[in-house]
C-alpha cells in the first residue's frame, strides 16, 4: 500500500486547493487589518514599589516601626524573588521582586495579594503614617502627550480645562487611561504675627490645634424619622481664605479674629511639584495610554479628531500643542514593513519569471502573500500585535519564503 501523497492529491483537486488558497488570503487580509498596532510588544515589569510616610519620624524610628514590619509581611509573599528598601527621615520605599519564572497572567494577582497583606498590618502602624502607597504601572507607555498652555490664564484654570479635556479622551475607544502631567497642588498658607501673637498671650501652637479641632470632621450621630434616618452633620469646616479668616477666638477676655493675627493666603506648594514646560513655556501635560492590545494608529486618529473637537470649546487665549505621538512612529514602521514585503514580491516574481518561466515564477510569487496570510490569522488568534519585534521577524522570514519556495519550484521542475 503506497503512502499518501499530498503534492498529488492537491493536483487532483485543484478546484477545492484554489478555494483555500482565496479564503486564506481573504481571511489573512480581515485579520490583518484587525491586528493591534503598537511601537514595541508588551511586557510586564515585575517589580512594585511601596512608600509609606511618617511624618516628623527620624530615620531609625521609620525603619522599626515601617520599613522592617513591611519586609517582614512581604516575605509571606509566594513567588518573591527579594526585596529592597531605602529610608530617610519619616519616608519608607520598599521595592518587590517576583521571580523571573512568574508568568504575566499571574503578576496582577500577586499585587493584589501585596495589597491586601500590607492592608493587614495597617492598623498596627504608628498613629499619623500615611500609606502604603502601592506602585506597579510600570510598563504603561503613552500613545500620545499634549501640552495645554496659556499667556493669559492661570495654572488652575488650566488644571479646570485639562481636567475637562481628560473626561472627553476617556470616552475615546482603546484609552485606557489619561494622566495629568505637571499640575500643581494648591494650599492655604498661614502667616503668624509674633507680635500680635505675643500681645495676646497666646502661642502659634495653641492656635494651630483651635483650628484643627474647629475643622475636624467626626460623626454627631443619627436622628429616627419614623422608617427614615437623617444623618446629622454638625456645620463649620472651612470652604474658603474668608471663612478661615473669620474663625473667632477668645483670650485673655478678649475675642479676635484669625485674620487680626495671621495672613491667610491661596498659594501653590513650595517647593513645588515636578512641573511640565512646552516651548519654554508653563503648561499641563495630558498623557493618553493605549489599552493592551489596541491600534496605535486608529487611537491616534480617534484623539485628535476629539481633540480638535474640543479645542473648539477652549476658552481665548488656552493653546493646545502636541508633545509626542507614537501612532506616526506605528505608521512608519508598518509602512516599512509593507514596502518591504512589495518590493520582496516584485523581486522574486521578476527573478522567477526571468530564470525559471511565469508559470514557477508565479508559483513563487504566490507563496510568499499567501503565507503572511495564515501568519496574520494565526497572530490575531494568539492577540499579536504588529510592532516591532514581530515586524522585524516577518521581515527576515521573508529571505526563507523566497529559499522555501525557490526549492519547492525546483524539486516540481526536476521529478515532473
Amino acid at each position: 500500500m503506497s503512502s499518501f501523497n499530498l503534492s498529488e492529491w492537491a493536483l487532483r483537486h485543484r478546484s477545492f486547493i484554489v478555494y483555500l488558497m482565496i479564503a486564506a488570503a481573504l481571511a489573512g487580509l480581515y485579520a490583518y487589518r484587525g491586528l493591534g498596532r503598537e511601537e514595541d510588544p508588551p511586557f510586564t515589569i515585575k517589580t512594585m514599589v511601596v512608600k509609606t510616610m511618617w511624618p516628623g519620624a527620624s530615620t531609625s524610628d521609620t525603619v522599626e516601626q515601617i520599613t522592617d514590619r513591611v519586609e517582614k509581611k512581604l516575605e509571606e509573599l509566594p513567588d518573591l524573588d527579594y526585596v529592597k528598601s531605602y529610608t530617610k527621615p519619616g519616608e519608607s520605599v520598599v521595592f518587590v521582586n517576583l521571580k523571573d519564572t512568574v508568568a504575566g497572567d499571574q503578576v496582577q494577582p500577586l499585587w493584589y495579594q501585596v495589597r491586601k497583606k500590607l492592608n493587614d498590618i495597617k492598623p498596627t502602624l504608628p498613629s499619623g503614617v500615611q500609606g502604603p502607597f502601592f506602585n506597579d504601572e510600570f510598563g504603561d507607555t503613552y500613545s500620545l502627550i499634549y501640552a495645554l498652555t496659556s499667556d493669559s490664564l492661570s495654572h488652575r484654570e488650566l488644571k479646570d480645562m485639562a481636567t475637562s479635556l481628560r473626561a472627553g479622551l476617556l470616552t475615546v475607544k482603546d484609552v485606557a487611561k489619561v494622566d495629568l502631567i505637571g499640575q500643581q497642588d494648591e494650599k492655604i498658607y498661614l502667616e503668624f504675627s509674633t507680635q500680635k501673637v505675643a500681645a495676646l498671650g497666646l502661642d502659634v501652637g495653641t492656635l494651630t490645634q483651635a483650628l484643627q479641632a474647629q475643622n475636624a470632621l467626626t460623626p454627631s450621630g443619627t436622628v429616627d424619622a419614623g422608617p427614615e434616618r437623617i444623618a446629622i452633620r454638625v456645620s463649620g469646616a472651612f470652604t474658603s481664605e474668608e471663612s478661615l479668616k473669620a474663625i473667632n477666638f477668645y483670650a485673655n477676655g478678649h475675642y479676635f479674629r484669625l485674620g487680626d493675627v495671621a495672613e491667610v493666603k491661596r498659594a501653590y506648594s513650595d517647593p513645588p511639584q515636578p512641573m511640565f514646560r512646552f516651548n519654554g513655556k508653563p503648561a499641563v501635560g495630558i498623557a493618553v495610554s493605549m489599552t493592551a492590545g489596541g491600534d496605535a494608529l486608529a487611537l491616534g486618529e480617534n484623539v485628535k479628531e476629539k481633540m480638535h473637537e474640543m479645542e473648539a470649546e477652549l476658552p481665548l487665549g488656552a493653546e493646545l500643542g502636541m508633545v509626542a505621538d507614537q501612532s506616526h512612529v506605528v505608521e512608519e514602521s508598518v509602512g516599512e514593513f509593507t514596502k518591504s514585503l512589495g518590493e520582496a514580491i516584485a523581486i522574486v516574481l521578476a527573478v522567477s519569471l526571468l530564470a525559471l518561466g511565469w508559470r514557477p515564477g508565479v508559483v513563487v510569487a504566490v507563496a510568499i502573500p499567501l503565507v503572511l496570510a495564515i501568519t496574520f490569522v494565526t497572530m490575531e488568534y494568539f492577540g499579536i500585535s504588529l510592532q516591532r519585534i514581530s515586524l522585524g521577524a516577518l521581515i527576515i522570514a521573508l529571505g526563507l519564503l523566497v529559499d522555501d519556495a525557490m526549492i519547492a519550484v525546483e524539486m516540481m521542475i526536476a521529478r515532473m
